[in-house]
């Protein structure tokens, strides 16, 4: 799901959801990605959350393995999807958990 040749540009909709479509993403992907999107900078959201708004309220660590692989980010801010216990949980961008909690408390999320 790594987007080698995707436009850098995808901040409207209709070209996210283009860039989607040709990275072959199902619509549970598309799914988590397009809601994670509407989480705003200073704000969280956990795994499960996300996976109950997308209709799909067991599949959390589905959401964490689509996050995982974002190829959109920052985006979509995956760093701001957070564990239930409200630890930071993990990151695969470059600097891991370090850089997802920087992240998170320069935006005034944490």
């Amino acid at each position: 799901m790594r987007a080698s040749n995707i436009p850098v540009s995808v901040r409207s909709l209709p070209k996210l959801k283009a860039a989607m479509d040709k990275l072959g993403m199902t619509d549970f992907q598309k799914a988590v990605l397009l809601e994670v999107r509407r989480i705003h900078k200073g704000d969280t959201a956990t795994y499960k959350r996300i996976a109950e708004r997308i209709g799909h309220p067991k599949a959390y660590r589905a959401v964490g393995t689509v996050l995982r692989n974002n190829p959109f980010a920052p985006f979509i801010p995956c760093h701001r999807v957070i564990r239930s216990d409200g630890s930071i949980g993990n990151y695969s961008a470059r600097g891991g958990s370090k850089a997802k909690l920087k992240l998170l408390e320069s935006e005034g999320a944490l």
